[in-house]
């Protein structure tokens, strides 16, 4: 009886010591899981709280950019429209089929679909370009236009994009030299900066202004001046065109080129700024003025 009592006690004895170890597996797979769903919930959390926090940034991008685009007005809605001299080459001038093509237009064409516009380009007298941006009629007004401080007067400037020489065109054979450019009769191309500088240096009884550059070697052919006044780029495409003409060694003056538009626009003067400065650091704005004029 001893016995079998005894191995009654050690039965019970081992279902109750399996009975906890049973409960205690269970408690620590509860534990396991209840840890594994905090982790799982906080990773949930955090991939919620990044996406949101990437949601925000792109609609502030989104918000900025609509911003600057409101802000940026033009004459035209969705477009850039350019006023211009197109007898200024390599910098500007006409095709055969009645287009356009040179330096400053394909300067203006990458920087209006930099600014998602759409290019247009109204071809006048050098003047009436200037005067187009400070009448509203255009944005930008590019013909290898210098900065004066006249000009700063009546409008705003971009960045320089490139470096201008005035140089002296003259027959070949001819006596006159930049030190004695005084003594005789000068042809420029009207309102430019070579016109400017002649007429302050010479005197309006030494320099004749003409409509564009053409006109003025035209004039140098016939001998109604001595000389011409007129940037070195152009110079050179004139002198290659006309047998008997030739450009004298010293440099008259050097200046820089910039994109003129309507004064206040500091809108699109950053925008402007903002394009030049990126079509420069990936080489378009070099490999552009490579094109048209070889390096020396």
């Amino acid at each position: 009886m001893k016995k079998l009592l005894a191995l009654l006690l050690a039965l019970v004895m081992c279902l109750s010591l399996a009975a906890c170890g049973s409960g205690d597996t269970t408690g620590d797979a509860a534990t396991e899981d209840e840890t594994a769903t905090a982790d799982t919930t906080a990773e949930d959390e955090t991939d919620d709280a990044e996406e949101a926090a990437d949601t925000e940034e792109v609609a502030a991008a989104e918000e900025e950019t609509a911003v600057e685009t409101e802000a940026l007005t033009t004459v035209t809605e969705g477009v850039l429209t350019m006023s211009t001299n197109a007898a200024f080459p390599p910098y500007e001038m006409t095709t055969d089929d009645g287009g356009f093509e040179g330096i400053d237009v394909e300067i203006a064409t990458a920087i209006a679909e930099k600014l998602g516009l759409e290019l247009q380009i109204d071809d006048m007298d050098f003047d009436s370009a200037l005067l187009a941006v400070q009448q509203g009629k255009s944005d930008i007004v590019m013909a290898g236009v210098s900065v004066t401080e006249d000009r700063l007067l009546v409008m705003d400037f971009s960045d320089s994009y490139a470096t201008g020489v005035q140089v002296v065109i003259v027959p070949e054979g001819s006596e006159v030299t930049v030190d004695t450019l005084g003594d005789y009769v000068i042809g420029t191309q009207r309102a430019t900066t070579g016109n400017i500088y002649c007429t302050d240096d010479y005197g309006e009884d030494h320099v004749v202004a003409y409509d564009n550059g053409i006109t003025a070697v035209q004039a140098l052919m016939n001998g109604q001046v001595d000389c011409v006044v007129i940037d070195s780029a152009p110079a050179q495409e004139f002198v290659a065109a006309n047998a008997g003409l030739t450009i004298l060694d010293t440099e008259y003056v050097s200046e820089e080129y910039a994109i003129g538009m309507a004064k206040g626009n500091t809108a699109l003067v950053e925008a402007v700024n903002n394009a030049l400065a990126e079509l420069t650091a990936d080489g378009t704005i070099q490999a552009i003025v490579d094109k048209y004029i070889a390096a020396e």
